[in-house]
């Protein structure tokens, strides 16, 4: 669904873009600053999701008093045909581990929904530069390079599997070729849709982490799915609740063969 030509969707991917620049300038201020007499500095994190999170809203308010922004709860879900049928949603900072020890495969992410459809996606990697971005309906980009999810028709050992830091503690894995965690979700999910990895497995995430790159993935031409081959639909947590199955985002093509080299652990 597109915003209607009232709504402008190029000065909403416009202000989507130029925002999650400035964000992500923010963001680096606080960058590898986590202290290294602890392995994880959650102060130093909350303390740049607090800001982060305020610099949002006060440039959203700034450009566009009347939008909305997600919150794990939502209240509100009538539909509006006044500048409140936009809703952000805003995730300052998707790979916190990384951003705090100075490791840079981190970053922001964006989305914006109307009356609920999404309509554009947008994740920015501060440390490299990497932005990539999709509204719905059209193509996808790694800055203005227009990505595809993998052509590869088959699996082979120069494939290569994403998967979060405890896969191996829930799964017996045979896939052939190259398994990594590179510690962001949303890059994961990125790299796929750039045909730079074939699949990756995710697990505990929420509506705000996914809503982004899900737009983006689809973009490219691909999907999350269940590992236990059944349907999975973002939308169905739009009040916050976590993901508890494990998903697998891959090409469509791709799915069912890369699904055959997981067993559980029991």
């Amino acid at each position: 669904m597109e915003a209607s030509k009232s709504g402008g969707i190029e000065d909403l991917n416009g202000f989507a873009m130029e925002v999650i620049r400035r964000s992500g300038e923010e963001a680096l201020s606080y960058y590898g600053k986590g202290s290294s007499k602890i392995k994880f500095d959650e102060e130093l994190v909350t303390e740049a999701e607090l800001y982060l999170v305020n610099f949002f809203q006060g440039e959203l308010h700034t450009h566009f008093p009347e939008h909305q922004v997600f919150e794990n709860s939502q209240g509100n879900k009538d539909y509006s045909h006044e500048e409140k049928r936009y809703l952000w949603i805003y995730d300052a900072l998707d790979g916190v581990a990384n951003f705090q020890a100075g490791i840079p495969i981190w970053g922001t992410s964006l989305a914006l929904l109307e009356n609920f459809w999404p309509i554009l996606g947008v994740f920015y990697m501060p440390a490299t530069g990497d932005l990539f971005h999709a509204q719905v309906g059209h193509k996808a980009f790694w800055g203005k390079k227009q990505i595809r999810v993998s052509v590869q028709e088959e699996i082979n050992d120069e494939s290569l599997l994403l998967t979060y830091s405890r896969f191996h503690h829930h799964f017996d894995s045979t896939f052939p070729g190259k398994i990594r965690d590179f510690g962001s979700t949303t890059a994961h999910i990125c790299y796929v849709a750039a045909g730079r990895a074939e699949a990756a497995v995710i697990s505990n995430e929420t509506y705000r982490d996914l809503a982004a790159a899900r737009v983006i993935l689809e973009a490219a031409g691909g999907k999350m799915y269940k590992l236990d081959g059944s349907e999975f639909s973002l939308d169905d947590y739009l009040d916050g609740q976590r993901v508890d199955d494990h998903l697998l985002v891959a090409a469509p093509d791709t799915y069912a063969d890369v699904c055959g080299y997981f067993k559980d652990i029991v």
